[in-house]
């Protein structure tokens, strides 16, 4: 890393201590950046990196709930609103026992440049808890976000922030969190939150695109080397809607599905996986890996090792932060992976990033791979601002668009810096270039 940029990681790390996953998602954008600064060293001078790694604003506080049984419980809530220089802060809402602080920046560090390079008028934003939801009851989950909501909502406004969600936030939290704000400020402010039900100002895609558009993004970057999906065999790691729909539109054309995980296993089904079995265990039975492999014959439950040391063409892991190791990503390079495209948000650690770039294993970084999932979170915002409803093909055709044009952005950019092929600094040069131009734009805030 340059070393005025090796300065300015080290004020990051003794300013924010303890945050593993900020400091790393920190490093990996700052090591690509010292091309920019020697092009334009204005950015040092006007102290562009430092106001970018600062968010805007921090929000944490408490979240007092009631289970079925009566007893209390306190959970932490947390927004981190990090910058607002393209739109209004968007960002998904995480639920899980892992959420603290630096997962939070980290996620929005990420968010700002994967919102830059879809091309929309949205920041970057994240927010949380350490709320599990997994084996809570109905009610106990709507009594926990109707609490957060009652302290988030006053932070929240359709041009101001605007979540969506995550891992343990899909449609039945955000139907509770979106109920608790209407009643909570007395307006239909349907643009407040995306991921909504499609009966009440959600968007068809919506459900399908993050999975969808790593696909896409992943069947452009095979067609750089006169490839397609068509015949592959892929691997998806995670079962979560993301896995799901990723492995469900690279089905649709022409791979092979042969396994997926949750955190208590995982499933090689060599036969392909039955996606509507998937679909009814996780979507509606919200069951475990364990259960697929008992009603199919063609499955098998990995016990040992690692769902990466199965042999496959295309890798996406879409299940959490930092999943794929070193050693992992060795195994896939030695098995002949192709292509690795990131579903989850940085789910390779930088070890096992530098493994694929040194083999010449096209691989594609979550900001890009996986931005399916915000932009199609900006055009039902655009749908709720003209009271409007949208086909899905419609919606699918200007994911498609969005997705092709980051590829096509990612490419060019690491082209121009005599980069040819890295993903990596394609995407962050690019979506800092973007945020940076508007920062300057807007004088000293």
């Amino acid at each position: 890393m340059d070393k005025q940029l090796e300065r300015v990681y080290e004020a990051v790390i003794a300013r924010n201590p303890g945050e593993a996953e900020f400091h790393q998602a920190v490093r990996e954008v700052l090591e690509s950046l010292g091309p920019v600064i020697q092009r334009h060293p204005e950015y040092l001078e006007m102290k562009m990196l430092e106001r970018i790694c600062e968010p805007e604003r921090q929000i944490i506080f408490r979240v007092p709930w009631m289970d079925d049984k009566g007893e209390v419980h306190i959970n932490r809530g947390f927004r981190v609103e990090f910058n607002s220089a393209l739109g209004p802060y968007k960002g998904g809402l995480r639920f899980h026992p892992s959420v603290y602080l630096g997962v939070v920046k980290f996620l929005g560090f990420e968010q700002i440049f994967k919102n830059a390079l879809t091309g929309l008028p949205i920041g970057g934003g994240k927010g949380g808890s350490d709320f599990d939801p997994r084996g809570k009851s109905d009610a106990e989950v709507m009594r926990f976000c109707q609490s957060f909501m009652t302290e988030l909502y006053r932070h929240l406004g359709e041009y101001t922030d605007v979540p969506a969600g995550d891992i343990g936030v899909g449609g039945r939290e955000i139907g509770y969190m979106f109920g608790q704000y209407k009643r909570i400020t007395n307006r239909y402010e349907s643009g407040v939150l995306t991921g909504k039900g499609i009966g009440w100002g959600g968007s068809l895609v919506r459900t399908e695109a993050t999975g969808y558009g790593t696909v896409v993004f992943a069947e452009e970057m095979l067609k750089t080397r006169g490839e397609s999906f068509d015949g592959k065999r892929v691997m998806v790691s995670g079962s979560g809607n993301v896995a799901i729909y990723a492995a469900e539109k690279a089905a649709q054309l022409g791979a092979t599905v042969v396994g997926f995980s949750d955190s208590s296993g995982y499933v090689v089904d060599e036969a392909g996986i039955d996606l509507d079995l998937l679909k009814q265990i996780k979507e509606i039975e919200r069951g475990r890996v364990s259960d697929y492999v008992d009603r199919r014959s063609s499955a098998k439950l990995g016990t040992a090792g690692s769902i990466w040391d199965v042999p496959v063409d295309v890798a996406l892991p879409c299940a959490t932060q930092n999943e794929l190791n070193g050693e992992q990503a060795a195994t896939l390079v030695k098995n002949g992976v192709k292509v690795v495209a990131e579903g989850a948000n940085m789910p390779t650690t930088p070890d096992g990033v530098h493994i694929f770039q040194d083999a010449g294993v096209l691989f594609a970084p979550g900001k890009a791979a996986n931005a399916g999932g915000v932009a199609t979170s900006a055009l039902e915002m655009q749908q709720n601002a003209s009271r409007d409803s949208w086909s899905f093909e419609y919606t699918e055709e200007r994911l498609t668009d969005i997705m092709q044009n980051i590829h096509e952005q990612c490419a060019t950019t690491a082209e121009s810096y005599d980069r040819p092929g890295d993903y990596v600094l394609g995407a962050n040069i690019a979506g800092f270039d973007r945020v940076a131009k508007a920062i300057q734009a807007f004088g000293l805030v």
